[in-house]
């Protein structure tokens, strides 16, 4: 199985489905965030190791807590997921801090922050125009 391969892809969609599940329903860690997201899972065409991409969206400090969290739970998340998910492997779980959810957040904020900054740009550019003429009239 190579790593782009339609099999390789469907794994890792059921992999990162199970998981989301098993640590919602499953994991009782308080360091484990619950506004917590699998966003990406990478299993290896072997089978052997699985990269999973958790991202929260509390942030910050948060982050690394939870991923502590996780790692404790590995034994258990891994049981159930050889439980749930039918494969000749169980692969090592690696627990990845992912931050594309918070650099989307920031760049949605900068992007709304130039455009109101042009929308009131263009405005007091109208609003000189139209006493600039009143002036020379004046």
């Amino acid at each position: 199985m190579r790593k782009g391969s339609i099999k390789n892809n469907r794994i890792n969609g059921e992999v990162q489905r199970e998981l989301s599940c098993i640590i919602r329903d499953g994991v009782k860690d308080p360091r484990v965030d619950p506004l917590l997201s699998v966003t990406r899972v990478e299993v290896t065409p072997d089978l052997q190791f699985c990269k999973c991409y958790i991202s929260t969206l509390s942030g910050g400090d948060s982050l690394t807590k939870t991923i502590e969290g996780l790692k404790n739970a590995e034994g258990y998340i891994r049981r159930e997921l050889a439980h749930r998910v039918n494969l000749r492997k169980t692969p090592v779980l690696q627990f990845v801090e992912d931050h594309s959810i918070e650099y989307g957040v920031e760049m949605s904020m900068r992007i709304e922050q130039l455009a109101r900054q042009e929308a009131g740009g263009q405005e007091t550019d109208g609003q000189e125009a139209e006493t600039g003429g009143q002036e020379e009239e004046a």
